[in-house]
């Protein structure tokens, strides 16, 4: 079972900073990294660093707020 199924499921300090698709980003990226380190007793901490650097790839901080990074600083070779 995944820790969290939807983005209702997230911590609410995730919820209120980051934007829908952030908390979608965060979400997808903690439930494949949790399952990815099942065995390690770090599983929860590395879950939550895959998480913020996932979301960091897509967005920056500007200030208090969450903000997408322009497509020239940023480019994925995925669709999130």
């Amino acid at each position: 079972m995944m820790p969290y199924l939807t983005n209702d499921d997230l911590p609410i300090s995730i919820r209120h900073h980051l934007p829908e698709h952030g908390q979608d980003i965060f979400r997808q990226a903690f439930n494949h990294a949790w399952q990815e380190y099942a065995a390690d007793p770090r599983q929860e901490e590395i879950a939550h660093r895959v998480a913020w650097a996932a979301v960091k790839r897509v967005y920056t901080k500007l200030g208090t707020e969450w903000v997408p990074r322009s497509v020239t600083h940023s480019p994925l070779p995925y669709d999130l």
